[in-house]
């Protein structure tokens, strides 16, 4: 039985943005391996819509946070910018359906495949900024990443990076970090971990490992200084 070939109005009304060279959106669907890619694949429209992906971002974090440093800004534009993102994004446009794939590739599953939805996500953010110039490019940008903006998917610091940046905030020395005890069996050792910031109380850890008790060291600190909630940033 034939395929039933989707209709791209779906895919544009999902992307919200009607090409006026519908080839632009062509080339952004067509994987290397397809019979009609002929050398033009997806993967210059990737190279340019990564630029301006992330230029999209940096400029909505700029607006939306006018009060952020430039290390929270940085960690915010990673995170949305990560391939993970990307291909989420793309999930959302359900874009599989529509990719240009070899009939390999197609057969092996690949219109789900993370990689070739990050990639297919960044060009056509590629080919919307050649189409209709920023300004395009940017507003689909920032419809399409709002709500990755509101509710990331991971905290944005870890505890140590957090307590560290804290602590220099206040113009204190770094935390320190210290074992107090090492219980369990080689194969299943637990830490116990000791912090201090100067000026503050000790605050403890544990954990399988040094880092992992080092972590829960430092969240524990910085939630007895309400620095640190865990509806905001979860566990780490």
């Amino acid at each position: 039985m034939a395929r039933r070939k989707p209709n791209l109005d779906d895919l544009l009304n999902k992307i919200g943005y009607c090409f006026e060279n519908p080839a632009l959106l062509d080339e952004a669907l067509t994987h290397v391996s397809a019979p009609q890619a002929s050398g033009q694949s997806y993967q210059r429209l990737e190279f340019l819509g990564d630029r301006v992906l992330g230029l999209a971002i940096a400029e909505l974090l700029f607006r939306t946070f006018p009060g952020a440093p430039e290390g929270e800004l940085s960690r915010r534009l990673a995170e949305l910018v990560r391939r993970e993102s990307c291909a989420e994004v793309a999930i959302a446009w359900d874009v599989g359906p529509y990719l240009k794939l070899g009939a390999g590739e197609a057969h092996s599953g690949e219109r789900r495949n993370q990689t070739i939805l990050a990639d297919v996500c960044e060009a056509i953010i590629g080919a919307v900024f050649l189409d209709g110039g920023y300004e395009a490019a940017r507003d689909l940008v920032w419809r399409a990443f709002q709500g990755l903006l509101e509710a990331p998917r991971r905290p944005l610091r870890d505890p140590k990076s957090a307590l560290q940046e804290w602590a220099q905030g206040r113009g204190l020395p770094p935390p320190t970090y210290g074992v107090v005890e090492q219980t369990g069996p080689d194969h299943a050792p637990k830490f116990r971990v000791v912090v201090r910031v100067e000026g503050t109380g000790d605050e403890f850890g544990v954990g399988a490992s040094k880092r992992i008790a080092e972590q829960a060291a430092a969240r524990s600190l910085l939630l007895r200084e309400g620095v640190w909630t865990e509806d905001e940033h979860g566990t780490a």
